[in-house]
């Protein structure tokens, strides 16, 4: 049978254009070669959001004081989470394979290698025919440059693997992935050193809000080492919990000289990379970017017009959402007969730390190359409830605005449901709101929203 579809990838991306095409009429097949639902619900959104908030009770328990309460003898086991957060992992899983399923899509499990541009050859041997090829392979840990000894450290991947909990952790990169993981390790009680080459976090967010960060992380005990890069990792003579881990010796080097760090765990996150290799793409001719991705045009072709590309492996905007927004359009544009283009312009997004981020729109940096004009709106306060907790965290909120027009350009947020205002604040800057919409707005008393709403001096006033 030749299919009008072949999907090649079974995450949001791929589940998204697989489901919708079918709905449209095609005939398709969905390749897989691990578990349905890609990075995002097998090793990555899901199970790690699952891990924030497991992290996030120690702090509840150590502000309840404040109010009152008087809390028993605590105990965490990582291997009970480990066990529940798997088994819903594999829930939605499920979900995802039943809905694809009755969408009408044929599942392979297996894995693909495009032999030409309507042909793949599967694992088992057998080929399979399309019209159309989706490439929606996502993206995958990278390595980062070869260390002796990185076999004995762990990536993002292997996180999720680990049966218990090491209590020493050297965490190398600077990345969402690195402290969003740092954060759960660390709350959970953990001793965490996060090892990174930059003099500063979450390099390409804003500057302030990286700085703000980095300060409530290394509030919570997260030490940094920065401008550090580690040269070797060896087994150390010693161990700290001898029934899981053996204790590791990490070399690092620095613009002052050498360091030696004992740890259980090294946990490299070193940011993620397109996930093309082996798949047959280059022979096709199918053209690649210097760092593996697809290159793709507004609709997703690419340079072969029967072969389309979505989600990470394209390392256009690598986040969930967008894949699945990807998916879409390619199915609506494909086999709805309604073309449709992606906006990757006006990107919401969080970083799950503890204090977490907030994100959408431009920059400060990125405004001031656009809108000489800018105004900049801050405010830093302590949240109503660590006035009886005690706790020393400080909430940051940002908003810049262009004088000329005084439409709001970017917001940038660290404190507690901050990736949840984002959401919101991305519909209106969707919308193109303007400075004067939001002070016209009631503010929603009492909350730590309400400051979007009732900041009326600008902190910083450029006029370029």
């Amino acid at each position: 049978m030749r299919y009008d579809l072949l999907v090649i990838g079974g995450g949001s991306g791929g589940v998204r254009a697989a489901r919708i095409a079918a709905n449209h009429g095609a005939r398709v097949a969905l390749v897989e070669q691990y578990r349905m639902g890609g990075t995002c619900v097998i090793r990555g959104c899901v199970p790690k959001k699952l891990m924030v908030y497991a992290s996030r009770f120690a702090q509840e328990f150590e502000e309840a004081a404040g109010f009152g309460w008087t809390l028993g003898e605590r105990r965490f086991d990582w291997a009970q989470l480990k066990a529940r957060r798997d088994a819903e992992v594999a829930r939605i899983e499920a979900i995802y394979r039943s809905n694809l399923l009755k969408a009408g899509v044929t599942l392979f499990d297996a894995r693909a290698v495009l032999q030409d541009a309507h042909t793949v050859r599967l694992s088992d041997g057998s080929t399979l025919a399309a019209d159309t090829i989706l490439v929606a392979t996502g993206g995958w840990p990278d390595a980062g440059p070869p260390v002796p000894g990185q076999e004995l450290a762990i990536d993002s991947n292997g996180f999720f693997e680990l049966a218990q909990q090491p209590r020493r952790v050297v965490v190398q990169g600077a990345g969402y992935i690195a402290l969003e993981l740092a954060c759960v390790l660390r709350l959970l009680g953990s001793e965490v050193t996060v090892v990174l080459r930059a003099a500063q976090i979450l390099r390409g967010f804003d500057e302030e809000l990286r700085t703000h960060l980095a300060q409530e992380l290394a509030s919570v005990g997260i030490r940094f080492l920065a401008g550090h890069s580690i040269t070797r990792i060896e087994h150390a003579g010693t161990a700290s919990d001898a029934d899981a881990f053996g204790a590791l010796a990490v070399h690092m080097e620095h613009a002052g000289g050498t360091e030696v760090l004992e740890a259980d765990c090294v946990l490299r996150a070193l940011g993620r990379k397109p996930n093309t290799q082996g798949l047959g793409l280059e022979a096709l001719g199918v053209v690649l970017d210097a760092a593996g991705a697809v290159v793709v045009d507004a609709h997703s072709r690419s340079s072969v017009p029967s072969v389309y590309a979505v989600g990470d492996v394209t390392n256009r905007v690598n986040l969930t959402p967008m894949a699945i927004r990807e998916g879409h359009a390619f199915a609506d544009s494909v086999f709805g007969k309604t073309p449709r283009v992606v906006d990757h312009t006006l990107v919401p997004s969080a970083v799950f730390t503890t204090p977490e981020l907030g994100t959408v729109g431009l920059t400060e940096e990125q405004a001031l190359q656009q809108y000489p004009q800018l105004d900049v709106y801050r405010t830093v306060f302590r949240p109503m409830k660590a006035t009886l907790s005690g706790h020393t965290s400080k909430v940051f909120f940002k908003l810049l605005v262009d004088r000329v027009s005084d439409r709001v350009l970017g917001f940038h947020a660290v404190g507690p449901d901050t990736g949840e205002m984002a959401q919101l604040v991305g519909v209106t800057l969707q919308l193109g709101a303007t400075k004067a919409a939001f002070d016209a707005t009631l503010a929603v008393h009492p909350t730590a929203a309400e400051e979007l709403v009732t900041l009326r001096t600008p902190a910083v006033r450029h006029n370029l």
